[in-house]
């Protein structure tokens, strides 16, 4: 028996939903070298836990043994070809190993620089930038974006392209897109490694500008900033064994994949003695943002960075005192490589408290008694970085029994270059012959509900007006107007914010003390619908962007709303094809699927770095609790004072 294998044997009571560690993806990987199934020139897409059913997991006991599985999908650069496998620990042998014909899997990490080297050593590459006056490969970088499906020409069947975009540094270390190099893309094979053609339009000269942000560039600083300073002098409040997390009256669990990242398993809310059970697991699965430009440079940038990339693998290692403020526990979480070596990645996931706010407050005016008491919520964040932009993730979890998700967008815009005194109708100029093209970010977030129980139904809650008449004389009264949602159509909605719109998920086998189902809503935060054509290539391989609200009853197989393999793919798979069976999804495991879209027009003030955006949804207790749960929280007397 190996090292790596021992070790799997001693740790065989770890959590069935704890990600793999260091040891487990190394006996995983030498397992499928040694294996004859695996070819001279497989790479290793992504290595995650093949996660058990949930039925395993919500039987497990500490102390039980558990298979711990490992799943991978590799890519044979010998011919293209893509595959999935299971690979077993604790029997140390490859379960399954299957050919999955006709697709292309995520964008490896390594080939993000095997593109970028690979092009800079290139005669044609570099003649083209010479012919901007370009000659210093050291100050060029190259962005590889996923090609997209366009035209459905045998290339885009049966070649694995990067579509390369070009920007330059000034001078080593600042801001390269500031310095876009416009008119120019580079087609990329990166299975064979070779450069297909240079697509040479028009030589637009680089603005002249730099647009460095970073601490070493600024010239002075705000002098009346004081320190403000976390302090618990008696320790954090929640408490942290393994990858479970305890605090106050919630429980859960974190986790990490490739694809998604931070992962929330097992949310449940003590109550009257018992832990009530929320949310199985909660994840953004999917993420596209395209763009609005009809430039050459532009138009085809579509990015789905989830599918096409993975935000695990481009995972943050967080800082205290600058992610992350007061008394921090970290995670850490491993990815692999391309040869399935381990890439660690030391503080992906950060844990902590933060005051945000009054909880609740009422004054009685005639006794002048005061009952005020401050809210907290719990923190589990994880940040993000795909080539320009940052997206940083995070869960909040209140003393109330409300679960936030939000997200915050930073970084850098994806520029384009203008000719001197040009405008485009389709973004907003930034700097001389610099802009920001216009473009939308959709992110869907999967939520395998259980609330109070492992079956639940969907309802759609707006406000409608009594009409006028004998029942509503005076024209003042109004609604809420429950409707079940009972099969996959229905569950297919949009927002309403003029009628209130948000949808409840309910349990009608648990009654509240009035006698109405327990629920959770679904409150929607800021959303858009995109503007790109339905018959865009875009609209077509993201249909989830269609519809806010997707409804579906649990398939283990139905994990990312644009299928298994976005890349290059045409399009139509994932959520719109899945319903089309327009199951029911009345009283049964069901997944919520919320897509929310943030419409970025630049503005000046995105220039040359980003502040903060940000978006989200909140489930929140509707009948879940006899009344509020949070009238337990004391008083804050340290710090209220007459």
């Amino acid at each position: 028996m190996t090292k790596e294998a021992e070790a799997t044997k001693k740790e065989g009571s770890r959590h069935p939903l704890d990600p793999l560690n260091k040891a487990e993806m190394d006996q995983a990987v030498a397992i499928m070298q040694g294996s004859d199934k695996f070819g001279e020139k497989m790479r290793f897409v992504k290595i995650d836990l093949n996660e058990p059913l949930k039925e395993a997991v919500l039987n497990f006991k500490t102390g039980d043994l558990i298979d711990r599985e490992v799943f991978m999908i590799l890519l044979d650069n010998a011919d293209g070809a893509t595959y999935e496998s299971v690979v077993s620990l604790s029997q140390e042998q490859v379960k399954s190993f299957e050919h999955i014909p006709n697709v292309q899997p995520s964008v490896i990490f390594d080939e993000f620089f095997e593109c970028e080297d690979l092009l800079k050593e290139n005669p044609e590459f570099q003649a083209a930038l010479k012919k901007r006056g370009i000659t210093d490969m050291d100050l060029v970088t190259v962005d590889p974006w996923s090609a997209g499906n366009y035209e459905g020409t045998e290339e885009e069947h049966n070649r694995r392209i990067l579509r390369a975009l070009t920007w330059v540094r000034g001078e080593k270390g600042d801001n390269s897109y500031a310095r876009p190099v416009d008119g120019l893309i580079a087609i990329v094979d990166m299975n064979k490694k070779e450069l297909i053609r240079i697509e040479d339009h028009e030589v637009i000269p680089l603005p002249p500008e730099s647009g460095n942000y970073a601490a070493k560039y600024i010239d002075e600083f705000r002098k009346d900033v004081k320190p403000l300073d976390i302090v618990q002098p008696e320790g954090p409040g929640f408490e942290v064994d393994g990858y479970e997390i305890k605090w106050q009256k919630w429980s859960l669990r974190v986790g990490f994949t490739h694809r998604e990242g931070l992962v929330i398993y097992t949310v449940g809310y003590e109550d009257q003695g018992r832990v009530r059970p929320v949310l199985y697991r909660g994840s953004l699965v999917e993420m596209t943002v395209p763009y609005g430009d009809t430039n050459i440079t532009q138009c085809r940038k579509n990015a789905f960075d989830l599918g096409e990339y993975g935000v695990g693998m481009l995972t943050n290692s967080l800082q205290l005192g600058c992610d992350c403020l007061g008394e921090v526990h970290y995670f850490d979480a491993i990815v692999n490589n391309a040869a399935g070596e381990v890439v660690e990645i030391p503080n992906a996931i950060c844990l902590h408290e933060e005051d945000s706010g009054i909880l609740w407050k009422h004054v009685d005016f005639r006794t002048e008694e005061v009952e005020v008491r401050r809210s907290r919520r719990l923190v589990v964040s994880s940040i993000a970085t795909v080539a320009n932009y940052e997206y940083a993730y995070y869960w909040y979890f209140y003393q109330d029994g409300t679960i936030q998700y939000e997200v915050k967008l930073t970084g850098i815009l994806s520029t384009a270059a203008l000719l001197p005194g040009k405008t485009s109708k389709y973004g907003t100029l930034l700097a001389p012959q610099l802009y920001g093209p216009n473009h939308q970010h959709f992110l869907c977030v999967r939520l395998d509900m259980m609330v109070d129980g492992n079956n639940n139904t969907v309802r759609e809650v707006h406000t409608e007006a009594e009409p006028m008449g004998p029942e509503n004389p005076y024209g003042n009264a109004f609604y809420a107007q429950k409707t079940l949602l009972c099969n996959e159509k229905e569950g297919q909605q949009i927002i309403d914010p003029l009628s209130g719109r948000y949808w409840e998920i309910i349990n009608t086998e648990k009654q509240n003390r009035m006698g109405e189902p327990v629920a959770y809503k679904l409150q929607p935060g800021e959303n858009i619908l995109p503007f790109a054509h339905p018959t865009a290539s875009v609209s077509k391989r993201a249909g989830y962007m269609s519809k806010h609200l997707w409804v579906t009853p649990y398939e283990r197989a139905e994990k990312f709303p644009t299928g298994d393999y976005p890349n290059q793919h045409p399009g139509h798979d994932g959520l719109p094809k899945w319903t089309q069976a327009n199951r029911s999804i009345e009283n049964t495991n069901v997944v919520v699927w919320y897509s929310m879209g943030h419409n970025h027009i630049p503005r000046l003030e995105d220039w040359p770095v980003m502040p903060v955006v940000n978006m989200g949804f909140t489930l929140r207790p509707s009948g879940f609790f006899d009344r509020n749960p949070a009238l337990d929280v004391p008083p804050s007397a340290k710090h209220c004072h007459d």
